[in-house]
């Protein structure tokens, strides 16, 4: 649907959830924000574009936020319908958005060794399945800017999530499009309930990407899993995203107040109940954003990184 002129949101199944693309229109061409997996393109995507009559031969950007399957899973489907676009990613990304085991062992696969905790292999199995990947024809760092002939989008660094995601800024429409960079209290379903946790890697940045889309005052926030904020919930979306990362630090410090070393996965276990409503399997995911906190805690010298039989292990600092 058409959201603001020339801002449509284009909406996909994704399972339980959904993928939500964004395609932007101007004069001199339309630039997409991600293309979901690849029946997006071809179930969603395609018969959209299709339906409000815009030529495919206008498509002249596609960007990935980040390099996570169920962003760029379609940019192989779409190259085939939209040849002449270009395809953009963050540069810190670029390798993992264009090679699926890549993504699937050094992001999916990072605390398998050291934390015993993987997909399942029917997971991995369905991200092999609906992703086709394209070469990343032009790296981006943010700051650029991409003219639409009627106004200018820039490209911001907003990385947490993923080293290298990328965010817009519609500063004409006073819209954020910011994709997976901030990820509130919980991932939600389509029907609105929870389904996993919130998915960052580095506390630190994403707190400080946080506070940098805080200062924009953005009217509209358009993100890829959840509804569209507007107005004074633009604010309170980001406000408690990042009341979420100092909730965790201290549900650490609670359970490891008595000096007991734990595994991730145990601290997880012991942590979950007071960090959301989600079932066991669910939950082991906080072990992205629960690591990069605890990194954090390492850093400031008030949790102790160790081992115990080849698996990782953390404890109150003395």
């Amino acid at each position: 649907m058409q959201i603001r002129p020339g801002i449509h949101r284009i909406q996909a199944p994704l399972g339980e959830r959904f993928i939500a693309m964004y395609l932007l229109t101007g004069p001199e061409g339309g630039l997409l924000f991600d293309t979901g997996v690849a029946e997006s393109v071809t179930g969603t995507l395609l018969p959209y574009l299709d339906g409000i009559g815009f030529d495919r031969n206008r498509l002249r950007w596609v960007i990935s936020s980040h390099c996570d399957f169920d962003h760029t899973g379609g940019n192989a489907a779409l190259k085939a319908a939209a040849p002449d676009a270009e395809f953009l990613a963050g540069r810190a990304d670029v390798p993992m958005t264009e090679d699926i085991e890549l993504l699937i062992t050094g992001r999916y696969g990072e605390f398998a060794a050291k934390d015993r905790f993987d997909d399942p292999p029917e997971t991995t199995a369905e991200v092999r399945r609906s992703t086709g990947l394209v070469a990343v024809e032009r790296a981006l760092d943010g700051g650029e800017r991409i003219d639409l002939g009627d106004r200018t989008i820039e490209v911001l660094s907003v990385p947490g999530h993923s080293p290298g995601h990328l965010a817009l800024w519609d500063g004409a429409n006073r819209t954020l499009l910011i994709s997976d960079a901030v990820l509130g209290e919980t991932v939600p379903t389509a029907d609105g309930n929870p389904a996993f946790p919130p998915t960052y890697r580095d506390t630190v940045a994403y707190v400080d990407t946080i506070r940098r889309l805080q200062e924009l005052d953005a009217d509209l926030l358009l993100t890829a899993h959840y509804p569209v904020y507007e107005g004074a919930a633009v604010a309170a979306f980001l406000g408690r995203s990042l009341a979420y990362t100092e909730r965790i630090d201290r549900v650490i410090a609670d359970v490891l107040a008595d000096g007991e070393e734990l595994t991730s996965l145990e601290l997880i276990h012991r942590a979950a109940p007071d960090l959301g409503p989600w079932p066991e399997p669910a939950a082991e995911y906080l072990i992205f954003p629960m690591t990069g906190n605890l990194e954090r805690l390492v850093e400031r010298g008030l949790v102790l990184e160790g081992e115990r039989d080849g698996i990782r292990t953390w404890r109150r600092s003395a």
